[in-house]
């Protein structure tokens, strides 16, 4: 069975046509952002030994880095397209997240190194060199990175990627750095006040702040993130949309790539109802889930209590002693096993993830005496778990 499920991934997911689309986008963007830069690191290191601004060369050395970068991610958008093998049955999608990290360490180890050059240059000062002919060749540079910038947002989110869109905060940055070498320019040719160390220091700054957003976001996915609610949602509605499915729960998203996610979940089907009939039903939204979403979708079945009104009588009044208590949380699986002297009720808990044991227990102690007070008999089965939704709890 498990073969069986992984030779269905890989058939949706190492489509040829998709997997290539991707990668031309991913190598033109990588293309056009060693050509960018590559320039823009000549230009400015010109200038800098003109001027003798060791802002301008950090900047210079930045766009440098940034052209390395366009190369990793050249090499990591051609890898990641790579079909799956025997040794990497789901593909090497997430080789893209590990370039992006790649580039994140390169961005902040420029940004160090220039922290350190700036440093040394407030101690001591080098005379600056204004020329106008300069000023106008850096603002050219700000336009280039702000064009190359949009250009890899367009992309990004036209292919749902990390790395360009990394890419594009990075731009940004330099954008921004940039823009105060020029200020640290004109202000000495002004005033006569060398402020070249300063702005040195706030442009290295920036620049290692954009490595670590950059690591962040690559670390998130793998490590593994949770899901994100949007996502959440689609995927419940269309679930929950095939007659024969009552409800859903515990929906676990597990991410190989871009564009390549397996997911699963737990359907409620009536208890009253064929097994082979439901079993159907959650075969057809397994088969659908491919073509319509994209995801390779397993759905467990549960079976639940819909036509006995003294077990659903008896769920109403175990969510409605829990919403009295907590509206944070929610119940599912419930089930009623009756004996002569005392009734069970079992059920899963959902609890927020920032919930400490030591509230579960108590939680769990004052529904189960909130219910004992309804019916003394009641004794309550409860398995506390938390959702894998980002930001929310599942319904």
């Amino acid at each position: 069975m498990t073969e069986f499920l992984v030779k269905r991934f890989v058939k949706d997911y190492e489509n040829v046509e998709k997997v290539s689309v991707r990668t031309a986008y991913g190598v033109l963007s990588s293309i056009v952002g060693i050509f960018c830069n590559v320039f823009l690191f000549v230009v400015k290191f010109v200038i800098g030994l003109v001027l003798h601004s060791v802002a301008v060369t950090a900047d210079a050395f930045n766009n440098l880095s940034d052209a390395g970068s366009s190369v990793i991610s050249f090499i990591g958008v051609k890898m990641a397209g790579k079909p799956a093998d025997e040794d990497h049955p789901f593909g090497h999608g997430r080789v893209e997240y590990i370039a992006a990290l790649v580039v994140a360490f390169l961005v902040l180890e420029v940004g160090f190194t220039f922290l350190k050059d700036s440093l040394s240059k407030i101690r001591t000062p080098e005379m600056l060199n204004f020329q106008l002919v300069s000023v106008i060749i850096l603002l050219l540079s700000i336009g280039v990175k702000l064009w190359l910038g949009v250009f890899n947002r367009k992309l990004g989110q036209k292919i749902d990627s990390k790395v360009m869109m990394a890419v594009f905060t990075d731009s940004m940055g330099d954008v921004i750095t940039t823009g105060a070498t020029i200020v640290s320019v004109v202000f000495f040719a002004l005033t006569g006040i060398n402020i070249d160390g300063f702005v040195g220091v706030g442009v290295a700054l920036v620049v290692m702040w954009a490595g670590v957003g950059i690591a962040k976001d690559t670390l998130e996915p793998l490590i593994g993130e949770a899901v994100d609610p949007d996502l959440y949602t689609k995927i419940k509605r269309f679930v929950e949309k095939y007659e024969g499915i009552e409800g859903t729960h515990d929906l676990i998203v597990h991410n190989y790539g871009p564009n390549r996610s397996m997911a699963s979940i737990h359907a409620e089907v009536p208890n009253n109802v064929n097994i082979e009939i439901s079993h159907e039903i959650i075969d057809r939204i397994e088969r659908d889930a491919i073509d319509q979403l994209g995801i390779f979708l397993v759905v467990h079945m549960d079976p639940i209590e819909t036509q006995d009104e003294e077990v659903l009588k008896i769920r109403r009044q175990v969510e409605g002693a829990l919403n009295g208590l907590d509206a944070n949380c929610t119940i599912h699986d419930f089930r009623l096993v009756e004996g002569q002297e005392q009734i069970n009720l079992i059920f899963d808990m959902v609890v927020p993830i920032t919930y400490s044991d030591s509230q579960k227990r108590e939680l769990h102690e004052k529904l189960a005496t909130r219910l004992r007070e309804t019916d003394y008999r009641y004794r309550c089965v409860i398995t506390m778990e938390h959702t894998f939704v980002s930001g929310k709890n599942e319904d």
